[in-house]
């Protein structure tokens, strides 16, 4: 890109930030150091009469209007590039209006605007010459290809599918197809959120597990006393360390456990699973952010619970962990169980003195926001009262079987 092009794109850009803003004053580039440097870094003649044939290219275009210094040498040195018709600039350097740009976007994503009303936001924004998860309306292919995606998983809540397998799939014949998935996980993620930012990092495995994607295959692991009612009439014993089972296969089960438990992370459940006492909980492991076919046996195994047989989840304190709490909670409440925290909030944790870590300012609203939704509002005061990200491998682990509900 030649000097004189840089020099006469930003006063594009200049034009368009002040058509955006509705200024009646036509945008201008004084030749300074601040604003034209490539300008006045020019060294030789040739590169200066370079860089005045190309302005003038744009003025004879009608696009820009130019003031010389008439007083000094030959009179050719710039003083400013002014804007007469920002149409005309834009042509003149073969680049597309913003405003051309979000009516492209918004073309590509009509379709899909009444199933994802935060795609309005998205446009908005762009027309307002605002980012996008870092992106403008150039990343309208990418949002399109997302939205599919999504709408695809949807329809297809009944099974998990392997990423990389779906992802060939719903893009046969791209370039890279099996990894286009993932390359689109900021755009998932702001789809199932709704919202165009994030609270923090996004955790791409809960993305993905959250629309029925697993790297690989994930059966449930479930742990403690009693027996798994399976397809086709089967019944399992269940062992105290841990079976797995397919996800739809699960119908059921009996257990003489004193309460339920779900845990986020492997390693915790495995170390539940051992814990003392472990045959009178019955534990699930969520795999992370429980997919929606983890989430119809999580229901199926509520629904054969008896009546008021307390149910609890164990996560990490941090912004993921009680996302997953929200999406446990929901369904819980859809069959007629409140879930309870377990180790979940500062007030019901305890230290050694090690270092606590306190989350920045916009994690921990996100932090109780999901927390209150929920259910947990007590665990969202304490975390206003006492900031705290904590994973939960950081504790031994400990039942809750012979703790009352009080929360």
């Amino acid at each position: 890109m030649s000097d004189a092009r840089r020099v006469l794109e930003r006063l594009l850009r200049k034009g368009e930030r002040a058509r955006l803003r509705g200024d009646i004053a036509p945008a201008s580039l004084p030749m300074t150091e601040a604003s034209a440097r490539e300008y006045l870094a020019l060294r030789t003649l040739a590169e200066r009469d370079t860089f005045h044939a190309q302005v003038a290219l744009a003025e004879r275009a009608g696009a820009i209007a130019v003031q010389r210094d008439s007083h000094r040498g030959d009179g050719e040195r710039l003083l400013r590039l002014t804007v007469i018709d920002l149409d005309a600039l834009a042509d003149h350097l073969g680049i597309a209006l913003l405003d051309a740009r979000v009516g492209e976007a918004a073309d590509l994503l009509a379709r899909w605007l009444p199933q994802f009303p935060v795609l309005g936001e998205v446009l908005d924004a762009w027309r307002n010459d605002r980012k996008v998860r870092g992106h403008g309306p150039e990343a309208a292919p990418d949002l399109a290809d997302a939205a599919r995606a999504v709408q695809a998983r949807l329809a297809d809540v009944a099974e998990e599918r392997i990423l990389r397998r779906e992802s060939a799939r719903l893009f046969a014949g791209r370039a890279q197809a099996s990894k286009r998935l993932e390359q689109l996980t900021p755009w998932l993620d702001l789809l199932t959120r709704g919202a165009l930012a994030t609270d923090g990092v996004i955790e791409k495995e809960h993305v993905w597990a959250s629309l029925g994607l697993r790297r690989e295959p994930q059966p449930l692991l479930i742990a403690g006393s009693g027996t798994l009612l399976l397809d086709e009439g089967v019944e399992l014993p269940l062992a105290t360390v841990f079976l797995g089972v397919p996800l739809d296969a699960l119908q059921g089960v009996r257990t003489t456990a004193a309460c339920l438990l779900s845990v986020e992370n492997l390693a915790s459940f495995h170390d539940a699973a051992r814990a003392p006492d472990a045959d009178r909980a019955l534990l699930l492991y969520t795999g992370g952010m429980p997919s929606p076919a983890w989430r119809r046996a999580y229901a199926r195994v509520l629904d054969a619970l008896p009546a008021g047989l307390p149910v609890w989840h164990w996560g990490d304190i941090d912004e993921g962990g009680f996302r997953i709490a929200a999406v446990l909670a929901e369904t819980a409440s859809a069959h007629g169980r409140r879930l309870q925290p377990w180790r979940m909030s500062p007030a019901t944790v305890q230290r050694d003195g090690g270092e606590e870590h306190v989350p920045p300012a916009t994690v921990l609203t996100a932090m109780c926001r999901w927390a209150e939704r929920a259910g947990w509002h007590d665990v969202a005061d304490d975390l206003r009262a006492r900031p705290l990200s904590l994973e939960q491998e950081a504790l031994p682990a400990e039942l809750p079987h012979a703790v009352e509900a009080s929360r």
